[in-house]
């Protein structure tokens, strides 16, 4: 048989080369041995059903009978390179090589991809360097080379000036015999939700050959974590769940489950809500979210509003791409959109995190340069929406293996991934880092308490409305549990913020805080807050109105919680109300009245610019008459330089 049939049968069987790449002169074994002639031929007969292992036992039999039988060494090197044992591959390599350099120029080229893969950089870097310059090999593989070699530099620049990393194991709490994997976390990075992967029946884990995956849950609590509990029904089922992603809450979960009945693909991205302590029973959202390819490992933007997501759909630049598709009102999805070819490579582009500053994502990827399989990446969208060019977290975090599915906290300073390090429990376990500071998203704290009702204290589902004030843009939309009336919100560390809590049969609630350039991620905003049925003449301070200095002229941040009390008054149409505008005790009793006056008029105009009839809107000015706080001191006068509102009729609308 002449070696090139041979030959383009390995190619058949290893589709990851075009069978040009094996395309020789025409010609016999090299081997003058019939008994290692004969013992080749049989691996080819063992190929042709895919039977490697006993392919593998005759080449070595065909070797012991012809140390310098070359097509030997090749065959035996191309077999455990097409089946990703790069590391045995490397010395079938080098002996062809060193018998005849010449033989199979290609072999170069593939020894070079199996040192990169192995983590021997430096000596990829050589060889595939030596390749690109060899008369001979055509322009398409010599094109593939040149990429590799690319990667192989890079990859010896990373591991000469290694990022910070130190990884940690939360310990047998979270960690256990079996596979820990896709963590994922509250705002208050309190409460983790991760997979843990387990084998079916009583018997040994190494015995087993069918495994199932569930949810499981730990909360931080004294300064440890609590032992996970299976999460159980209905988010966990017989069947595998996964890649699981939740908001910044912890009460809306979507995650990945696979060959379900009411399943449009082979994998689908599901939904499940918390209230109080129970899950509701999953649901597909269907197309277009879904399509008829694989769709998983979703990641969920803080507010809830976007999310990330792999996908083989058509229309991307590689078998996987990172995809993402906002919400409507309605809770329905859009139509997803590609994030085009910065993010997305030919290669794999898989596990997005998008982090609660809705800007820093990370995703694995094997088509960027990288250390070699799936490395991790970040990315960052600019206030165009344009994405970043992917910057490698660099070595330690990215090895020669696959290393995937890290988030990163709100506060931005920790990471948790999974890993089978040495020195763990079991199968992978889950780690946390810090994560080093250009590595770290726009930090992120949270606010946090109970909704409830002023008078009866029975806890509230209200709404919630996070506003940047400089921008006016509104950073999160969410709600309060409807059955414990708890709340948790992500607050970017670095802005200025409005708030507003609204429910239907309810006064809203508004405040306004700072974390700019004082608070930390470590300093979190605490607070119940006690909403007040709609009564006559209970006042309500509108404390994201805000005025220029010693002047009537409203600013623009103030026109969101303006907003919101113009549209209060549509929704309660019989309802008229009084602008009181309020002033400390500096200055005379004249200035203050008129300029409180003139305030109150302002916010009155801007109503009726937003069609509130005038005659529902009156106004007045009490300057420093109703104080609500001492004037002795600076935050006691910033409190009495106010403006309310206070309802005055319930009648029907004129």
């Amino acid at each position: 048989m002449h070696r090139l049939t041979r030959l383009f049968l390995l190619a058949v069987i290893m589709a990851f080369c075009a069978p040009e790449l094996y395309a020789q002169v025409d010609g016999e074994l090299s081997s003058g041995s019939r008994r290692a002639r004969r013992a080749y031929e049989r691996a080819e007969e063992a190929l042709r059903v895919h039977d490697y292992s006993e392919a593998l036992d005759q080449l070595n039999t065909a070797l012991r009978r012809d140390e310098g039988f070359i097509e030997a060494h090749l065959l035996m090197a191309e077999i455990h390179f097409s089946q990703g044992d790069y590391d045995r591959s490397i010395g079938p390599y080098f002996e062809a090589i060193a018998i005849d350099p010449g033989f199979y120029p290609s072999a170069k080229y593939y020894l070079g991809r199996a040192l990169y893969n192995t983590g021997r950089y430096e000596e990829a870097a050589s060889v595939l360097e030596r390749f690109t310059i060899m008369k001979g090999p055509g322009e398409r593989i010599k094109s593939l080379a040149g990429e590799y070699l690319e990667r192989a530099l890079f990859a010896v620049g990373a591991k000469n000036n290694p990022v910070p990393f130190d990884p940690r194991n939360p310990g047998p709490a979270i960690n256990s015999e079996f596979a820990e994997y896709s963590p994922a976390l509250t705002a208050d990075e309190q409460t983790l939700i991760f997979t843990r992967k387990k084998p079916r029946g009583d018997g040994p884990a190494t015995h087993q050959i069918s495994f199932y995956e569930d949810f499981y849950i730990s909360y931080f609590l004294d300064g440890e974590w609590t032992r996970a509990e299976n999460l159980g029904p209905p988010l966990n089922t017989d069947g595998n769940e996964g890649a699981q992603t939740i908001t910044a809450d912890g009460r809306h979960l979507y995650f990945a489950a696979c060959n379900r009945p009411d399943g449009l693909g082979r994998c689908d991205i599901y939904y499940s809500k918390r209230e109080g302590d129970r899950w509701s029973t999953p649901v597909n959202p269907g197309r277009p979210l879904n399509s008829s390819a694989w769709d998983s490992q979703p990641s969920i933007s803080a507010d809830g509003n976007t999310i990330y997501f792999s996908s083989s759909r058509a229309g991307g630049y590689g078998q996987v791409d990172i995809w993402k598709a906002t919400r409507n009102d309605d809770g329905t999805w859009n139509t997803p959109e590609n994030l085009g070819p910065v993010i997305n490579t030919g290669g794999d582009e898989l596990s997005p995190f998008i982090h609660h500053d809705n800007k820093t994502l990370y995703f694995a990827s094997d088509g960027h340069p990288g250390m070699g399989g799936l490395d991790i990446f970040l990315s960052r969208m600019d206030d165009a929406g344009i994405w970043s060019e992917p910057e490698n977290l660099g070595y330690p975090i990215n090895t020669h293996g696959d290393e995937f599915a890290m988030i990163v906290g709100a506060s931005g300073r920790n990471a948790w991934f999974a890993s089978d390090i040495d020195g763990g429990y079991g199968d992978s376990d889950l780690y946390t880092f810090e994560l080093y500071p250009e590595a770290r998203p726009q930090p992120h704290t949270f606010m946090k308490g109970v909704v409830a009702d002023a008078g009866s204290g029975e806890p509230l589902m209200a709404s919630f409305e996070l506003i940047d004030l400089e921008s006016g843009v509104k950073l999160t939309q969410a709600s309060s549990d409807p059955v414990e009336g708890t709340f948790l919100v992500a607050i970017p560390s670095d802005k200025d913020l409005a708030l507003n809590v609204s429910k239907d049969g309810y006064l809203f609630f508004s405040e306004n805080f700072s974390y700019a350039g004082g608070r930390t991620p470590g300093d979190p905003w605490i607070r119940n807050i006690d909403l007040q049925p709609i009564a006559e003449g209970q006042p309500v301070v509108l404390r994201n109105v805000f005025f220029e200095t010693d002047s009537y002229s409203l600013r623009e941040s103030s026109f969101a919680e303006l907003n919101r009390l113009a549209g209060f008054l549509k929704d309660n149409p019989a309802l008229s109300v009084e602008i009181s505008g309020h002033t400390d005790s500096t200055g005379s009793y004249e200035y203050n009245l008129e300029l409180s006056r003139e305030r109150a008029r302002s916010v009155r105009d801007y109503l009726t610019g937003e069609s509130i009839s005038p005659e529902r809107i009156s106004y007045r000015g009490y300057a420093d008459t109703r104080p609500v706080d001492t004037n002795e001191t600076e935050e006691g006068r910033a409190n009495n330089r106010r403006t309310e509102f206070s309802i005055t009729g319930s009648g029907n609308d004129r």
